[in-house]
């Protein structure tokens, strides 16, 4: 390998590296058992994992389809739709926060026909940390769904039309087995990215413990009051984090 793409390969491979083995050399590890079953990490984590599950399968209800629209439907504008659809991923999470209020919020778009006519408040509540987290997440299910329907092969899906399946049919029957891993990498991904979303959450739902403070939020406090538990609970979201990739990783070099 030649000496001027090693250096700069190994000093990126250091600088990515670095910060994460910082974390690992501060963690309090005497004593991690007893910090790992504080109420107020429990709590965090709970809210965290039961919050970034309902996330996924949010953006599995919506998701799918959109692929499946984005990836089969030929429609004027699609490439609008695909681009309005991956937004998210590169829109600041706090300015997701702001347009998720300005819709929902007391006064938002919806917001206030939601709260008169079902007295339903979502800002500032558990519900809203889902949909904050759905909001950030489902752009990567998406993206992963649509391309496992643009790898499968459709031949199969042509023949089951012809044995006279309906389009429900082959699509719960036959497309959806077909790009099942597509699917599941995407689910991960999405519960993923939810685990860690922090901008739209903390700006959406705010930050009140047991109700909308999750497993971020909680480290973004602790920062302010004890780094001990703050080095805890970012290392429980890089283990998550490291073993989620992982995971993946033969999958992504395999579709690549």
């Amino acid at each position: 390998m030649p000496v001027a793409l090693l250096v700069p390969a190994g000093l990126g491979l250091v600088f990515l590296t670095l910060p994460l083995a910082g974390l690992l050399v501060r963690t309090p590890w005497a004593t991690l058992p007893e910090r790992l079953t504080a109420p107020g990490v429990l709590t965090a984590l709970r809210l965290s994992v039961v919050c970034a599950t309902l996330a996924t399968l949010l953006c599995l209800l919506l998701g799918v389809p959109l692929a499946w629209l984005l990836a089969r439907v030929d429609f004027p504008g699609r490439r609008l739709v695909r681009a309005l659809v991956t937004v998210p991923l590169v829109l600041p999470p706090v300015v997701g926060g702001v347009a998720l209020l300005l819709v929902f919020g007391r006064r938002g778009l919806l917001g206030g026909w939601l709260d008169e006519t079902f007295g339903l408040t979502l800002p500032f509540t558990t519900t809203g940390v889902v949909l904050a987290e759905a909001f950030v997440a489902m752009p990567f299910l998406v993206i992963a769904v649509e391309g496992a329907l643009r790898g499968a092969d459709t031949r199969y899906e042509e023949a089951a039309a012809t044995l006279g399946a309906g389009r429900w049919t082959t699509f719960t029957r036959v497309t959806l087995p077909l790009v099942a891993p597509g699917v599941a990498a995407g689910a991960v991904l999405a519960w993923a990215r939810a685990l860690g979303e922090f901008g739209a959450t903390i700006t959406f739902a705010g930050n009140y413990p047991g109700t909308t403070q999750t497993m971020p939020l909680a480290v973004y406090l602790a920062l302010e009051t004890d780094l001990e538990a703050a080095i805890v609970l970012s290392l429980i979201l890089l283990v998550v984090s490291v073993a989620i990739l992982a995971g993946l990783r033969d999958r992504w070099i395999g579709t690549s």
